[in-house]
C-alpha cells in the first residue's frame, strides 16, 4: 500500500508496547524456527531473535520500503518480501508471531486454521490485533468517506469487518491448539504535537484512502477529517491528546 517507514515510526514506543506485551506473554519457549508475518520494520522481529538466540528468525512483509528499513540495522534475522496470506513455511513453525499485520488480510476462520495447522508440536501463535474499528477515528473516517464526495471513489476502500470477536478466535484455533489464551487490552496513547491522531493514522489506517484520491482529493480529504478528529480527540491543557486504543491478543499452543 506504498507504506513509509518514518511516518509509521513516529510514534514508535506507543506502536511497539503492545508487540513488546505479546512477547512478554510468550510461555516457555526453546524455538529452533520463529516467522514474524507482517513485521515492518522489524524492531520486534530483531527482539525475538536477541531472545531466541539458536533459532533461525524469519521476517515476512509484503513492503519493500518496510523491509529496507528493516534490513539496515545488522541482525540475524532473514528478511522475507512476502504476502502474509500466501505464507505457507517448508516445515512446521515453533513460534508464529504477527503484531499488528493480521487485520489487512480477509478470511480469519480460514486464515487461522492454516496458521494453526503450520505449528510443529507444542508450537506457539503468538498474534496482536487493533480492535477499535468502532473508536472515532474509525467511525469518523468511514462517515467521511461515505459523503457523496468520496463515495465513489472510496467504495470498498475501508473494510473494517476482517477481525472476529475473541470467542470465533477460540472456536477456530480450539480443535488444533491445547491452550488458547484470548484478551483484550485497551492502551490510553498520550501523544504531542499538533493533530497527532491524524498523523498515528496516516501510518496506517489513512493509507488505503489515500491510494484512491488523487493529491488535491487527497488534501481536501485530509483537511476535513483532521478537523473531525480535533472535535472527536481534544487537545489537554498541556497540549497533550489522549488516544485510547483497543487491541487483541491471542496466544494459542499446539
Amino acid at each position: 500500500m506504498g507504506w513509509n517507514p518514518d511516518q509509521y515510526e513516529l510514534f514508535r514506543a506507543a506502536r511497539e508496547r503492545p508487540g513488546q506485551d505479546l512477547i512478554r506473554a510468550l510461555p516457555p519457549l526453546a524455538p529452533e524456527r520463529i516467522v514474524d508475518l507482517g513485521c515492518g520494520t522489524g524492531y520486534l522481529t530483531r527482539q525475538l531473535a536477541d531472545n531466541y538466540p539458536h533459532a533461525r528468525v524469519i521476517g515476512v512483509d509484503n513492503d519493500r520500503a518496510m523491509l529496507a528499513k528493516a534490513a539496515h540495522e545488522p541482525s540475524g534475522v532473514v528478511w522475507e518480501l512476502g504476502d502474509a496470506a500466501q505464507w505457507r513455511p517448508e516445515r512446521p513453525m515453533d513460534l508464529i508471531f504477527s503484531n499488528a499485520a493480521l487485520h489487512w488480510l480477509p478470511r480469519h476462520g480460514a486464515l487461522f486454521g492454516h496458521l494453526a495447522g503450520a505449528l510443529a508440536a507444542d508450537g506457539v501463535l503468538a498474534i496482536q490485533m487493533p480492535r477499535n474499528f468502532d473508536a472515532p477515528s474509525h467511525r469518523l473516517l468511514r462517515d467521511l468517506a461515505g459523503e457523496p464526495e468520496w463515495e465513489e471513489a472510496l467504495h470498498g476502500a475501508l473494510d473494517h469487518e476482517n477481525v472476529l470477536t475473541p470467542d470465533a478466535y477460540w472456536r477456530v484455533l480450539r480443535p488444533y491448539c491445547r491452550t488458547v489464551e484470548i484478551w483484550e487490552t485497551e492502551y490510553l496513547h498520550a501523544l504531542p504535537g499538533p493533530d497527532p491522531v491524524l498523523e498515528w493514522v496516516k501510518g496506517t489506517t489513512l493509507l488505503p484512502v489515500m491510494l484512491r484520491l488523487d493529491e488535491d482529493a487527497a488534501a481536501r480529504f485530509r483537511d476535513a477529517y483532521a478537523q473531525s478528529l480535533r472535535h472527536a480527540y481534544p487537545a489537554e491543557t498541556d497540549g497533550t491528546t489522549l488516544f485510547p486504543f483497543r487491541r487483541l491478543f491471542i496466544i494459542a499452543q499446539k
